[in-house]
């Protein structure tokens, strides 16, 4: 699964990696520890150019009746995205990536977990394969939100969570953002787990536990 990520370097890095403008104002500050229910990055096409923008993360399909069910939508399994009726038509239509640069997992049980930092071994940027929504809630207000689409571990990853978020590769993302593109086969094969001799993975501090810690540290290696 993917419940934390970051998003650490520039703004200008993420627009020129992604081919993206950006089309209104956002307040773009690095990021150490997103967690759901907070707005994140997201790379959308409207067929002539990708946009980034903002999108909150836990999608609530437009005809939910409340918005809580969003808490239990931040991630998508890729196998039944076709399938599932809170995914079917974001997976036909309304795709996006959500840009980052690395990601927590923990492992162990109880209380006990130690969580770990993935990320590639270039240190660069990609891109998680996302889908997005609108809802309007009862007092008229618009949220616009977003889920991240997960597949089986790589053999990197295994040991710590059988799922991992879909990170394209960066050959496929243009097809990914393609609006024309509705064939589930053809999108389904996009969602591959990321090769596991391209990532690394270590243990980090357990201040990345509180999801209002965000700075720096929480990325650092453990001894």
């Amino acid at each position: 699964m993917c419940g934390r990520f970051t998003l650490t370097v520039d703004e200008r890095k993420v627009l020129v990696r992604f081919n993206a403008v950006k089309t209104v104002e956002i307040n773009y500050t690095k990021r150490y520890n997103i967690a759901p229910s907070q707005n994140v990055v997201a790379i959308v096409s409207d067929g002539k150019e990708n946009r980034m923008g903002l999108l909150r993360w836990g999608l609530i399909p437009s005809w939910a009746k409340e918005m809580n069910i969003g808490y239990k939508m931040i991630n998508a399994r890729a196998e039944t995205l076709a399938e599932k009726p809170a995914f079917k038509r974001p997976f036909r239509r309304q795709r996006c990536i959500i840009p980052a640069d690395g990601f927590y997992e923990w492992k162990g049980a109880g209380k006990e977990k130690q969580p770990f930092y993935i990320r590639l071994k270039s240190g660069e940027p990609f891109g998680f394969a996302g889908l997005w929504d609108r809802w309007q809630a009862p007092d008229g207000t618009v949220y616009h939100t977003c889920t991240i689409v997960t597949t089986q571990a790589n053999a990197l990853l295994a040991d710590l969570h059988p799922r991992m978020p879909v990170i394209l590769r960066p050959e496929d993302e243009h097809l990914w953002l393609d609006r024309r593109l509705e064939d589930p086969h053809l999108l389904q094969d996009l969602l591959k787990s990321y090769p596991a001799e391209e990532m690394e993975v270590y243990p980090v501090s357990n201040e990345v536990n509180t999801a209002k810690n965000d700075y720096p540290a929480l990325v650092q290696r453990l001894d």
